[in-house]
């Protein structure tokens, strides 16, 4: 067992940020090299959005955001020190993590006083300096952490704007503009609030009554002991695994089920099932949590039916149905697609009839196909590779990043 391997699987959805500090002093001139998304539209999917603007886009070259670590859906919450946020921060600064890349933050804290302990002079601060350091940087934090109430929809926006343009205008060498930006995971409040609203048709109390019930279904489900031997069998033999692969047109990362396996296996029984599940949750979480946009994490799921016979009953969904139960109450608005391959064509109304239990709207990302290359099509897959491979089994054997830091012997 690898040493930096943990045999506890803790789900990878924190609520608290990391943090970034983009300081303009080397070149006051620059752009920060981002497009701002306005979040101050009176929306109810703003409602848990800690800022009024967060990174939408990443302008192309070497620009300031790209050599500082930014990424897509960081929030800008203070700017120069002074705050824009809609509500006070749920954490105290000291104590989140700072992803800043390409700074020194040590280097930068020592420089803000060449000795923690000594005044100006050498000497030992006394008790009063001490106590007016204290003072300075408690005012200073709430500064950071101020409140900005909207009156109009961008209003706060515009005075964030304001504010940047107005520093950078002023060309103080002394002052250099300097952004605070906050980093949150895909399934945080403030990224998942927007789906969780959009699989209830924007109605905000049955939104909350299903982020209650995810949260809740975290807390029983998580932390997953990889080290269970019917789970173990299940991520050994690959029958929930993963093909994870850079594909032209931004396609999605794959949950694969090998589904002639889990019936091998006698995935139709409780115990079993319930180990398929967590496979299943452990690759997805994985997957989404590594998204580019944690705005819109995607993953795809792809049944793999070769060697199931259909027409004589051995397509029984129990296990599918399952899964659906786990995923579509608590990863909403995270299917790109649904295929299921290979299903001959006069088989398609059967199978679809089977998974009668599934709601239109994630019904209309299934593909139920036995066309290898619309397979490739929606998955962005390689058919020439696949063909190589000796088929889609052993494409996914190849492609398997995550699989063997989940097995432990």
């Amino acid at each position: 067992m690898a040493a930096n391997r943990s045999p506890i699987y803790e789900g990878l959805a924190p609520e608290e940020p990391s943090l970034l500090t983009i300081s303009f002093a080397s070149d006051p001139g620059a752009s920060l090299g981002v497009q701002l998304a306005n979040h101050d539209n009176g929306l109810t999917n703003e409602m848990f959005a800690p800022g009024y603007a967060s990174v939408g886009g990443l302008l192309e070259g070497e620009t300031l955001a790209r050599k500082s670590g930014v990424r897509l859906g960081d929030y800008v919450v203070a700017v120069n020190g002074e705050g824009f946020r809609r509500f006070p921060p749920d954490f105290p600064e000291e104590e989140l993590e700072d992803v800043t890349e390409g700074v020194d933050t040590i280097n930068l804290a020592s420089k803000s006083g060449d000795k923690e302990e000594a005044g100006e002079d050498g000497e030992k601060k006394d008790d009063a300096e001490e106590a007016d350091e204290a003072r300075e940087k408690q005012k200073s934090q709430g500064l950071k952490g101020r409140v900005v109430p909207s009156d109009k929809n961008g209003g706060a926006y515009g005075q964030l704007l304001d504010k940047i343009k107005e520093v950078k205008g002023a060309k103080d060498p002394a002052n250099p503009l300097v952004v605070s930006m906050e980093r949150f995971c895909w399934d945080s409040r403030v990224h998942s609030w927007s789906r969780f609203l959009s699989a209830r048709n924007g109605n905000v109390p049955a939104a909350m009554t299903m982020v209650q019930a995810h949260n809740r279904w975290r807390n029983e489900f998580f932390p997953v002991d990889l080290t269970e031997p019917s789970l173990q069998g299940v991520l050994k033999g690959h029958a929930v695994s993963e093909i994870d692969i850079a594909s032209e047109g931004n396609h999605a990362p794959v949950v694969y089920i090998d589904f002639a396996k889990l019936q091998e296996m006698g995935a139709e029984s409780d115990s079993l099932a319930e180990d398929v599940v967590k496979a299943f949750v452990v690759y997805n979480e994985t997957l989404l949590s590594q998204a580019s946009d944690p705005r819109s994490p995607k993953t795809s799921q792809f049944v793999d039916l070769t060697g199931v016979s259909i027409k004589q009953g051995g397509l029984r969904p129990g296990v599918l149905r399952k899964l659906y139960g786990t995923f579509e109450p608590n990863y909403p608005e995270t299917l790109e697609k649904m295929v299921l391959y290979p299903v001959p064509r006069k088989m398609v109304v059967v199978v679809n009839t089977m998974l009668s239990f599934v709601n239109e709207h994630t019904r209309k990302k299934f593909v139920i196909t036995d066309d290898l290359e619309l397979v490739c099509k929606e998955l962005g897959w390689n058919m020439e590779e696949i063909e190589t491979c000796g088929g889609v089994n052993g494409y996914m054997k190849k492609h398997l990043k995550h699989g063997l830091s989940f097995v432990f012997d």
